[in-house]
């Protein structure tokens, strides 16, 4: 029976509120991502001859190192990591401490109190907003950003309020914008830096302030730092941890998904203030039953060996650079990013002697349908489009190939801003 049918009888009335009730799945909104989908299946049907040039993609285009990959197959293959995880082993969370400190300068953190793994940072906000929201209270969101956390809030009866990240602030958000009294009933403030999608990131006095803020208005802190390590030209990785009064206040998620090529292993770690870690590991505890402890044990090693990080960033460094030179000989105004593999810039009005664009969206579909170059749209605050610099090449001469193929594509163009 078609879905069509089953619309009809009495399951379609069953549905929650928070998904959409009784007109779940009437809706015929059409979603951004979905639309970029069909963009480029249309793109692909007309112009078959053509490859697609996907720099919307916001996952890795490599394998896990050999070496991850291998203490996988070891640690697979032994009876003793067949059964459940629970809440982690302690080799993964001894691990995270050291890596902690090693990469990020966080001191003093207790393995057993203050860390404790994730089937990936996903699932870890979906999660932490369980721990504190109730109907009515409030959690505070950037956009454009992740909305996971903003979701559960909705879904648990909470309400989201929202700060632009603007050029003009560095997207950083202002803080002192805030009114009190959506400060004062906030329970959760949700950060992400290096930011997905601005790739901008954070400064120690930045958190600083943050930490400031959180105890004048007694605000819970979630840092979702899955790009932390990914820094360039100088940069170092900087984790709110390590700036001081962090851990009175919040806590920071990990993930080797983007660090260390491992997306699809789903593996990460939340650490900080002792009793945020107790309470998401409760609710946790009755989520899930832990990610298998053999992934844990070559995520591990994972965290042993950071130069396998640095050289994932100095790859992703060197693709920023071309492409950042190639949109400014374009007519862009593109500035490489100090962290995330995310290149974010102002979309165009239009084309001179051809189309305009009112929205990021807009511009974004005519890249795909007629340039094939997928991008990602944002018109959250202003009108910007994500480059990611995951896109396929083996090779360095493969990197300027692609490049040069956009620049090719787009040469004839003159942008008007």
């Amino acid at each position: 029976m078609s879905i069509e049918n089953y619309q009809a009888t009495y399951i379609q009335q069953q549905f929650a509120e928070r998904i959409g009730g009784s007109n779940y799945g009437k809706d015929t909104a059409i979603y951004k991502f979905e639309k970029i989908k069909r963009a480029k299946q249309a793109a692909r049907k007309a112009f078959p001859d053509i490859d697609l040039i996907d720099m919307g993609i916001g996952e890795p285009d490599e394998m896990a190192h050999a070496g991850i990959v291998a203490k996988l197959a070891e640690e697979a293959a032994k009876p003793e990591n067949r059964g459940y995880a629970d809440n982690g082993i302690a080799e993964f969370k001894e691990a995270a401490v050291k890596y902690l400190h090693d990469v990020f300068a966080v001191e003093g953190l207790d393995p057993v109190t203050e860390v404790v793994h994730s089937i990936g940072s996903k699932p870890a906000l979906a999660m932490l907003p369980s721990c504190f929201i109730n109907p009515g209270d409030v959690t505070i969101m950037t956009v454009p950003g992740y909305p996971i956390v903003g979701t559960h809030t909705k879904y648990l009866g909470g309400e989201v309020y929202t700060v632009q990240l603007t050029k003009e602030n560095n997207f950083l958000p202002d803080l002192n914008a805030i009114p009190d009294d959506i400060a004062d009933r906030a329970k959760l403030l949700y950060l992400n830096y290096p930011n997905n999608p601005t790739g901008a990131s954070a400064t120690k006095a930045f958190f600083a302030e943050v930490v400031a803020w959180a105890k004048k208005h007694e605000v819970i802190v979630i840092h979702d730092a899955p790009y932390a390590a990914l820094t360039y030209d100088g940069e170092k990785p900087l984790s709110f941890l390590s700036v001081e009064g962090a851990k009175d206040v919040g806590v920071e998620l990990h993930s080797l998904s983007k660090s260390y090529n491992m997306t699809g292993w789903r593996i990460g770690f939340v650490a900080g203030n002792p009793l945020i870690v107790k309470a998401f590991s409760d609710v946790k505890d009755n989520n899930d039953s832990g990610q298998f402890i053999a992934i844990q044990k070559a995520a591990a090693y994972g965290l042993a060996h950071p130069e396998i990080t640095e050289q994932i960033a100095a790859k992703y460094s060197r693709r920023h650079q071309l492409l950042v030179d190639a949109l400014n000989e374009l007519g862009f105004e593109a500035t490489k990013p100090k962290g995330s593999f995310f290149l974010y810039v102002q979309a165009p009005n239009g084309v001179e002697g051809g189309p305009s664009f009112a929205t990021a969206e807009e511009f974004s579909q005519y890249l795909i349908r007629e340039k094939l170059i997928s991008t990602v749209p944002w018109d959250d605050a202003g009108h910007f489009i994500r480059f990611s610099v995951t896109f396929e090449a083996a090779t360095e001469e493969e990197e300027k190939a692609v490049i040069s193929e956009i620049k090719s594509r787009l040469g004839n163009l003159k942008f008007i801003f």
